[in-house]
């Protein structure tokens, strides 16, 4: 007997790629429960199957960087603020909670899917024998872009410094999709790092130094200075809403409305006349 609940939740985390760099994801969660009906003639109650699932999710690896330990180049430490991770072009420093080590060469939603469902399985009610989960990207047909970030002023986890998602882009102009706009400015944003003007410590030429403290813990990161864009101000949805519809609408001359998510399912609208 088998359970299923298609789009349970949503993941969203970043991750280090040894070719790509810092990626940022947010993967569909599908689960299958398998095992043998109780008294009550059900397998696991409905009602508790996403809370159980979620909270594993939650209170693991979602919203953390994946760093791939048998990766080339990478480097774990201990270190003032909790571990410090080091590759030949990155360097995060933040409290252990913020980094799920995973003992790979790469990630791959397949990886991480297996990990996690092991880990379910592991602790699953009484009928439940098997718990498999799935992991997908978003279905898209239009413009998308993955991008990585930390909010400081959080209380929750999205204060940790690499944590990323994969978003949806729609810019209108005189009321009118811009689909050649959506698609050149997706792919200027994919898999940078989003940072605000107040966070960096220092760059030069070649790198760029964020830090802050949050109530997590200290934390900071360092990259090359070109795979980041700085806003004026926190890289929350709604200003990545406005400062694109700014930074289009003064590139182009054009009002600008822009639809910008946050992962899956949710984001902000946002306007601007030059």
């Amino acid at each position: 007997m088998a359970l299923f609940v298609n789009q349970l939740t949503h993941m969203d985390v970043s991750a280090w790629c040894p070719t790509r760099g810092l990626i940022g994801c947010s993967w569909q969660v599908d689960a299958l429960l398998e095992g043998a009906l109780g008294e009550d003639g059900m397998l696991f109650d409905f009602g508790e199957v996403k809370p159980w699932i979620k909270h594993t999710l939650d209170s693991g690896l979602d919203h953390t960087l994946l760093v791939p330990t048998q990766a080339p180049g990478v480097s774990i430490t201990d270190c003032e603020e909790g571990l410090c991770v080091r590759t030949e072009t990155m360097e995060v420093r933040g409290p252990v909670e913020a980094f799920s080590l995973l003992p790979w060469a790469s990630i791959t939603l397949e990886e991480v899917a297996a990990h996690l469902s092991g880990e379910l399985t592991a602790e699953r009610p009484v009928n439940v024998d098997r718990v498999t989960l799935t992991l997908s990207d978003e279905a898209t047909t239009g413009a998308a872009y993955g991008y990585s970030h930390g909010l400081k002023r959080h209380q929750g986890n999205c204060q940790r410094i690499a944590h990323g998602h994969r978003s949806r882009l729609s810019i209108w102009q005189s009321g009118t999709r811009q689909p050649e706009l959506e698609a050149r400015w997706a792919h200027w944003l994919d898999n940078r790092y989003l940072l605000e003007q107040a966070d960096i410590e220092h760059q030069d030429d070649v790198f760029l130094t964020c830090r802050y403290q949050a109530a997590q813990g200290d934390f900071s990161i360092r990259l090359p200075a070109d795979r980041c864009a700085v806003l004026p101000g926190p890289t929350t949805v709604e200003n990545i809403a406005i400062w694109l519809a700014r930074s289009i609408a003064d590139e182009s001359g054009h009002a600008t409305r822009v639809q910008a998510f946050e992962g899956i399912n949710k984001g902000a609208f946002a306007e601007f006349t030059p």
